[in-house]
């Protein structure tokens, strides 16, 4: 085995608590390296009579390298522990702090690691609500005009042409007005890009922190909608610039008016005075380099209490569940630990949302935000599911990867997003292929975190990049793809009719050319489900684990929610994929605190069935030999001979079945 290629930290993503009595320990091993690990665990203080070995499971993969898990509760909130490591040849070696050895060393306080102490105080615990919920993001200005009285001047018909400065009309009473279209599409949270005082469209260049923008309506219109949502059991989260404000932000005015003596000087981060744009660039900080955009010094007292002020009234006084802020990795870390500690003690549900395009894990660490908007995940779902410029292995790694990358909780509630404000749709990153687009998001809302859906895509609009993505939200129904709401709508429905969907259980069962298995499990449910990403038919063999795993009993039925579809002209060809691709186990374990939050959707067409309760599900969950996967849409069945399950997917075809 590659010694170089292990790696282990205490702390971070390697050895965290997930909730106030159990640690989780994970553990790099080069891929395909190890055939079996273990922890072996005990009390600094009391080893002897504590000292455990605890089997680990494969969590997942990427291309390089395997990473390995197991959940231990240790006796006294303290846990010493190394490594084993088996290869497949029989040969092994023992992991330590202090490096490598052939056998467990005799003194565990000086070669073993050392998680301290598990205090309650630092364990990450984002709000539980969140793992059960399906976001809808809203851009006010172009969702819908309900209330001409208060429309900006020069405003223009609607459904125009957006650019980047002309206004339509979108206001808070016209998504009132249309809160039944979000009940039946099934969402049950709301995210709003900025609603407060200010100049431009996109409301990025807050003039007044404390005051609903005049042309989206009144504070007490905001709050009448937020009770609206809740009445039909919709949570809302705003949108807090805090990196920076607007040029007409008064504090900013006032700036420009008397320069460094100002009592707003050191507001800002000011470089040269007076302050001027010289060549393009201002003499202040800014977003970028815009102008119309100074960046704010939140190591300023001031500014501070300002700012969680802001924070505190909008969830006392209007009743927001949660805040997303934007450009939140160009802010100091000290000012967002302020901002919890404010945020959670208004609301300590509060979901804090952070924008972080790249890796996250310092703002991710319990002391910062509950999550930041995945567009890691974004990424990688479009390069496999709508561009077609990465295949089912190279998939399965990045999604290993980032499953690897972060706590647990981290990816219970991680916001999953195709498209946004700030990208193309996602029917014109699918190039208009319908059918890529319901497999993309067919894995968003099967896949473990917080999905959000854009605004008009349950209706087919598309888009290329700001501003071609802010259009205005399309109303007439002759002009809705109603085929496409509708299998939005059935998608979000599966999702919150089962709690696998919901938990952190992911594994892929096999991943090769353009079709990918993954199982989805928790507490005793799973869920397998199946897509091809390809424009031509496939068939695959999958090849399922059997024994010696949780809820391995023989003869175990199975049964199935399926559905199937192919694109329009799609080829008959079939590829013939080989044996069983790569594999991991469940994520889920018995530490997963989740429950069962969300009731079935009304208007679900999947079909419910009665799921047993598994064993323990620290070790990987195997399958039956021999079972009949029944479909929940249809009368439809596929027999199951020796663990092996026969494919044959349409292009773009997809399959779900419920394994009992």
């Amino acid at each position: 085995m590659l010694l170089e290629a292990m790696l282990h930290r205490p702390k971070f993503n390697w050895a965290y608590a997930y909730d106030q009595n159990t640690l989780h320990l994970r553990l790099r091993v080069k891929k395909g390296d190890a055939a079996a690990v273990t922890a072996i665990t005990g009390d600094k203080y009391s080893w002897e009579e504590t000292k455990a070995e605890a089997p680990m499971r494969l969590l997942s993969s990427d291309e390089l390298f395997d990473y390995w898990e197991t959940a231990v509760v240790p006796p006294y909130r303290r846990l010493r522990y190394a490594f084993r490591l088996t290869g497949h040849g029989g040969e092994s070696v023992v992991m330590t702090e202090k490096g490598f050895f052939d056998k467990v060393p005799d003194n565990p306080h000086k070669d073993f690691f050392d998680f301290p102490f598990l205090n309650p105080a630092d364990v990450f615990a984002p709000p539980e609500w969140v793992k059960d919920a399906v976001f809808y993001q809203i851009f006010p200005e172009r969702f819908a005009n309900g209330d001409p009285d208060n429309d900006p001047e020069g405003v223009l018909p609607w459904g125009g042409k957006p650019t980047p400065t002309n206004f339509f009309g979108g206001d808070l009473q016209g998504v009132i007005d249309h809160l039944d279209h979000l009940e039946r599409l099934g969402v049950n949270a709301i995210y709003f890009t900025p609603l407060f005082e200010a100049t431009t469209n996109h409301k990025y260049d807050t003039e007044d922190y404390l005051r609903v923008d005049r042309h989206f309506g009144t504070n007490e219109k905001l709050k009448e909608l937020v009770d609206a949502c809740h009445a039909r059991g919709i949570r809302v989260m705003l949108d807090a610039v805090f990196n920076h404000a607007g040029s007409t932000f008064g504090p900013f005015v006032d700036v420009a008016e008397k320069g460094p003596d100002s009592p707003y000087a050191d507001w800002f981060h000011v470089r040269e005075w007076p302050i001027a744009v010289r060549d393009g660039i201002p003499t202040y900080d800014a977003f970028a380099f815009g102008a119309n955009m100074p960046k704010l010094n939140t190591e300023n007292p001031e500014v501070q209490r300002y700012l969680l002020k802001v924070a505190r009234y909008w969830i006392e006084e209007i009743g927001i569940d949660g805040w997303r802020l934007d450009v939140a990795n160009e802010v100091d870390h000290r000012f967002w630990r302020k901002f919890r500690d404010t945020v959670k003690a208004a609301k300590p549900d509060a979901y804090i949302l952070g924008e972080i395009w790249h890796d996250s894990l310092p703002w991710l660490q319990g002391d910062q935000f509950d999550a930041v908007m995945n567009y890691p995940f974004t990424e990688a779902v479009l390069d496999f599911f709508a561009r077609g410029v990465t295949e089912a292995e190279t998939f399965s790694a990045k999604i290993g990867a980032q499953l690897a990358a972060y706590p647990q909780q981290v990816t219970e509630t991680a916001f999953n997003l195709l498209d946004s404000h700030d990208t193309p749709r996602l029917l014109t990153e699918c190039g208009g292929n319908e059918a890529a687009l319901r497999l993309a998001l067919l894995f968003q809302l099967t896949y473990p975190g917080v999905p959000c859906i854009y605004y008009g895509d349950e209706v087919g609009m598309s888009g290329l990049g700001d501003p071609d993505c802010r259009g205005c939200m399309v109303w007439e129904e002759e002009k809705q793809n109603a085929e496409l709401f509708r299998f939005y709508r059935e998608a979000i429905a599966l999702r919150r009719s089962h709690p696998s969907l919901r938990g952190a259980g992911f594994r892929f069962l096999y991943a090769k050319g353009s079709v990918i298995v993954y199982e989805r499990s928790k507490d005793g449910e799973r869920i397998v489900i199946a897509l091809n990403a390809g424009g031509q038919a496939a068939e695959a063999a999958v090849r399922l684990p059997l024994g010696g795993g949780a809820g391995a009993e023989a003869g175990a039925s199975v049964t199935a929610a399926s559905a199937g579809g192919a694109a329009p002209g799609g080829a008959a060809a079939s590829g013939t994929a080989g044996a069983a691709g790569s594999s991991g186990t469940d994520a889920n374990g018995a530490a997963d605190p989740s429950t069962d939050a969300a009731a079935s959707a009304a208007a679900n067409p999947f079909k419910q069935v009665a799921l047993a309760s598994s064993a323990s599900a620290v070790s990987t969950l195997a399958f039956a030999p021999d079972a009949v996967w029944r479909s929940l849409l249809d009368d439809s069945s596929v027999e199951i001979k020796g663990g092996l399950l026969q494919l044959q997917l349409p292009a773009y075809g997809y399959r779900v079945w419920s394994v009992q």
